[in-house]
């Protein structure tokens, strides 16, 4: 698999925080270029968040991007999506029975032993971190940093994706370190709304 090396996630909390509708900022991130969208959404599930994740799955479509549902199988099977599971989710085996054979699937790392775990799962790609100190958990793992990514980065010939604290002042680095792709979250919404504008700036970044 190869997987883009901007790698966006969607982040239902943060949007909320910043007064920023869901699909609109969805929209913008897939009209500015990304090629692949992560939702993530840690709270309790609604009508209301099962109908964004609807409109968000038919604009990656329309936009021939790869559509990924964080943590919930279920609903990744229902919208056709690929899966991205943490260690504290179902076992990426036991996700494969529900989301079928041909789904892509995403599995998080944190250390060298859940790494090393992982090459027995039936996972497509890998991601690590933090690789920075990072907000949009409200137990973060120990940071891993750029150096033990890159003495990390032999255990794996899978694509491995880079997630923590990641800005645009320090991608370079992190790519340099041995990620594939890079995950951000926090620094794709500016404080003044211009997410295509950001979004473009991150793709430049990232060639």
């Amino acid at each position: 698999m190869k997987i883009p090396r901007f790698y966006p996630i969607l982040d239902t909390g943060l949007l909320a925080q910043r007064g920023i509708n869901v699909v609109e900022a969805a929209q913008a991130i897939l009209e500015a270029g990304a090629r692949i969208l992560q939702f993530r959404h840690k709270g309790h599930w609604t009508r209301e968040t099962w109908a964004q994740l609807e409109a968000v799955a038919k604009l990656c479509e329309q936009a021939a991007a790869t559509f990924v549902v964080n943590d919930r199988a279920d609903l990744a099977q229902l919208v056709g999506a690929a899966l991205h599971m943490g260690q504290d989710d179902l076992p990426p085996s036991a996700a494969r029975r529900v989301i079928g054979a041909k789904a892509v699937i995403g599995f998080s790392t944190h250390t060298e032993s859940q790494l090393r775990a992982a090459q027995e799962e039936p996972v497509d790609y890998l991601a690590m971190g933090p690789i920075f100190g990072t907000s949009s958990k409200e137990n973060p793992d120990p940071v891993v940093g750029v150096e033990e990514l890159r003495r990390l980065r032999k255990f794996t010939a899978r694509p491995l994706v880079a997630i923590g604290g990641i800005t645009r002042a320090n991608a370079a680095e992190v790519v340099s370190g041995g990620a594939d792709s890079v995950a951000i979250i926090g620094d794709l919404i500016p404080e003044d709304g211009t997410i295509r504008a950001r979004v473009r700036e991150w793709i430049s970044i990232l060639k």
